[in-house]
């Protein structure tokens, strides 16, 4: 006997986009909206969306910047997410915009051609098996941990699929930093742009996230925007940015 998935019926904007997400499953956090936010596009893009989950970033940027965007596609490993995405597309009205792809970014050549895209985003499983938030369901810890990919694969990935000095969004872990730099440049990537994000403007607070902009084939000379602050004090509310970033567009 098959199992029924609990599906929730979530909402951002106002309630003008909504996203269905596994109730039991991954669940998108804060960080896609603040990559959202972050990501900047020219004109008519091909984006990828790099391991898309429930396709919850693809989406706010299709709202956020509808001009900026001639085609997303939303590339994922998991059998149950594609789906939620597709229901997502629908529901949104973006069939037009955004398609789903169902594959293995360690196969990435399978399914798209070399240089294909002129901007690629990715929120990527941050933390290797074992460290992290542990998670006993199976679609999260594969969204979370890098469990059937690593950081060099994700990055080769969209370097494989980037046009030369196309642009590669993501956001992860501060801790981390030293080691993503690394595996950056390794894969023929140099960092254009970088803003730190905090829990709250006091002294005690540490860096949580960094949002990355990475240029493919790009040289010398990185931009530190200011710091994002999540919440206006500890254990307050969402800053005045935060707030600015789950506004509607109208």
């Amino acid at each position: 006997m098959t199992s029924v998935v609990e599906i929730s019926n979530d909402s951002l904007f106002d309630g003008e986009l909504c996203c269905a997400q596994h109730v039991t499953g991954y669940r998108f956090s804060i960080d896609p909206v603040l990559l959202a936010h972050f990501v900047r596009l020219k004109k008519d893009e091909r984006v990828l969306d790099l391991g898309a989950g429930c396709g919850v970033l693809g989406l706010i940027l299709l709202y956020r910047k509808p001009d900026s965007i001639q085609k997303l596609v939303a590339f994922e490993l998991q059998e149950g997410l594609t789906e939620l995405i597709s229901q997502n597309v629908i529901t949104n009205s973006c069939q037009n915009k955004m398609e789903v792809v169902k594959g293995d970014l360690r196969c990435i050549a399978d399914s798209f051609a070399a240089s294909s895209f002129s901007s690629v985003v990715c929120n990527p499983p941050f933390y290797v098996p074992g460290s992290g938030r542990k998670s006993i369901n199976e679609e999260a810890l594969i969204a979370r941990h890098q469990v059937r990919c690593n950081l060099s694969e994700i990055l080769h990935s969209a370097a494989y699929v980037l046009k030369n000095r196309g642009r590669f969004f993501l956001v992860y872990p501060a801790e981390f930093l030293a080691v993503l730099f690394t595996q950056l440049k390794i894969s023929g990537f140099a960092v254009k742009r970088l803003q730190t994000v905090y829990s709250y403007p006091e002294k005690e607070s540490e860096a949580r996230l960094v949002l990355i902009e990475a240029l493919k084939n790009g040289g010398d000379g990185m931009r530190v925007e200011s710091p994002l602050y999540i919440y206006s004090e500890k254990d307050g509310e969402y800053s005045q940015e935060l707030q600015a970033m789950y506004q509607g567009n109208s």
